[in-house]
């Protein structure tokens, strides 16, 4: 016979136990945890014994709380997923779907710093690598899964076992530490799943880098001159000519010394400049420009405020536009009025999707940072107090946990945070030479992400590359020299072999396979595979930092030049 606790405790017979009053009262837990902005599916049941006290929560169709559970910081749990009684789910934390934990199961995706013995290790602060467990994982009562783990879907973790180490998909892993004792499709305990490391002939990579950068100085003219129509620049033969096409025309050009051969110099300053209108911002070609709010003509121009945080393409083009002239001994004839009264930045900050598209709101960051850094230059006026406000906004909303911005999804993992705080992190501080300290929590994060196959070269990307190696590089400027060497190491051999071994006269293909969208919604739409201006660009970028961590980056004998360079310009501040 159901009493008056049985929904609470055993949730999953929710539909027959509770009460007419209890229904009620459920209804307005989920409906007070979406008012928070957590996001929770239908039919969930949170019994109202449960503590759920997140930073970020999402809660898929179907799943329930049970009493007594504990939920913080940031979590994420698919559909058709129980969290029995009395189990603690805390930390970074994705969880997929028809999940089952536990009664008295903890799930800690964080841990204390211990590191110094002359300081109090309450507070050495905490880190944070996260927990990712895959799709129908049955994890029984009394189970501890500890920072760093991630489960694959169809495994089952036995009771009372503490798991310290990955769990294969389909493995069913017991005791403590955890060991993996059979896979349940064959019976047979699985062979060892460690991953062999590329070997590190220092020697052969050293000469292997001096040709490559050799190779590249020499193909840079013809590839920039098989892109162009003469006047203007595809990302590849074959491709619509874009504004930022001509951008990457004229970066690698610099990169080998010169100016891209179809246009003089001062031509490629006309031509560049004339696209941008009198609000700064430059449409992409065909396109018809912005106009500020208030202007009257007869056409279809959408209105642009003349302080407006702009878009994509204008805003991408704020960077490459900018930075083009820049290169051809030129700037803006207008600088984009992206400014706004410091008591409005915060708010328009925080109105930015960091939750479900980090990518983007970390570039529309990188658009601000840049259109200040062009202000300063030129000498133009902002309103008081802006920047300052920005930097403030961000380093008060950094996560001190991972040393980024934003927060994981469960299908894309760290790869929206990584690629947004790099946009944010290039545009602002990385761009002003202003570290920020977390080097270590950032290092463990990216770190992570890397690990989790977004470097495999079946599917790695342009940018998804160089936003690695870009932020384990700014890390070490913000603390982080020395930490986890080894592994950094291992990160920028993969990724600049990688380079070396797809390296071709015609350049690099901003990605494998698959048509992708870059940063800042840029994709050029050339065809899979196909090498283009963009993607190379971004490789050889990729590869100078790679490099870099490395200790080799003067072997390839240039530096990136433009959006992609290294070394800082004057800070706008003062």
């Amino acid at each position: 016979m159901p009493g008056p606790l049985t929904p609470d405790f055993s949730p999953w017979t929710f539909d027959d136990s509770a009460s007419p009053e209890q229904r009620e009262a459920n209804d307005e837990r989920v409906a007070a945890l979406r008012a928070d902005g957590h996001a929770v599916g239908e039919g969930c049941v949170v019994s109202a014994l449960a503590e759920v006290d997140a930073d970020t929560f999402a809660l898929g169709d179907r799943s329930y709380v049970a009493a007594h559970a504990h939920v913080t910081d940031d979590v994420e749990i698919g559909a058709d997923c129980s969290v029995n009684v009395a189990a603690a789910v805390r930390g970074r934390v994705t969880i997929g779907d028809g999940v089952r934990i536990g009664s008295r199961t903890s799930i800690l995706g964080f841990d204390h710093a211990f590191d110094r013995v002359d300081v109090p290790v309450h507070r050495q602060g905490l880190t944070s690598r996260g927990i990712t467990i895959g799709d129908d994982v049955w994890i029984g009562a009394h189970v501890v899964v500890l920072d760093g783990v991630t489960v694959g879907s169809h495994a089952v973790i036995g009771a009372g076992a503490v798991v310290t180490r990955d769990v294969p998909a389909y493995a069913v892993a017991v005791g403590n530490p955890a060991r993996v004792v059979r896979d349940r499709r064959t019976g047979e305990r699985p062979a060892s799943r460690e991953v062999p490391r590329r070997p590190d002939p220092d020697a052969d990579r050293a000469r292997r880098l001096e040709r490559f950068a050799a190779d590249v100085v020499a193909a840079i003219p013809g590839l920039v001159e098989r892109a162009s129509d003469g006047e203007r620049y595809r990302d590849a033969p074959g491709a619509p000519p874009t504004v930022r096409a001509h951008c990457d025309a004229v970066e690698l050009a610099a990169l080998a010394g010169g100016v891209p051969a179809c246009l003089s110099r001062d031509e490629h300053v006309a031509r560049l400049a004339g696209l941008v209108g009198p609000t700064g911002l430059a449409p992409e070609l065909g396109a018809a420009p912005a106009e500020p709010v208030g202007a009257t003509s007869g056409d279809a121009r959408r209105p642009v405020p003349d302080d407006a945080w702009p878009a994509d393409p204008e805003g991408y083009h704020v960077l490459c536009v900018g930075y083009a002239l820049d290169l051809l001994g030129a700037a803006l004839p207008a600088v984009p009025g992206v400014g706004a009264a410091a008591g409005e930045v915060a708010a328009r900050l925080a109105a930015l999707p960091w939750r479900t598209n980090a990518w983007g709101a970390g570039a529309t960051v990188d658009t601000v940072g840049t259109a200040l850094t062009w202000a300063r230059e030129a000498a133009t006026p902002v309103p008081e107090g802006a920047r300052e406000a920005l930097v403030g906004w961000l380093v008060e909303h950094r996560d001190p946990v991972t040393g980024l911005w934003g927060a994981p999804h469960a299908g894309d993992g760290w790869r929206e945070p990584v690629n947004g705080t790099y946009r944010l992190v290039r545009g602002t501080f990385a761009q002003w030479g202003t570290p920020l300290g977390l080097g270590r929590e950032l290092t463990d994060t990216v770190l992570r992400h890397a690990a989790s196959g977004v470097l495999d070269d079946a599917r790695v990307t342009a940018c998804d590359a160089l936003d690695v190696v870009h932020l384990l590089r700014w890390a070490r400027r913000c603390g982080a020299e020395g930490y986890r060497t080894d592994d950094v190491t291992d990160v920028a051999r993969t990724v600049l072999d990688g380079v070396l071994d797809r390296w071709t006269p015609d350049g690099l293909a901003f990605a494998p396979a698959g048509p992708r969208t870059s940063p800042g919604g840029t994709a050029s739409r050339v065809p899979e595979g196909v090498p283009s201006l963009q993607g190379t660009e971004m490789w050889l970028a990729t590869a100078w930092y790679a490099a870099d961590l490395l200790g080799r980056a003067g072997a390839l004998g240039w530096t990136p030049r433009g959006i992609h360079a290294p070394d800082p310009r004057p800070a706008p501040v003062g």
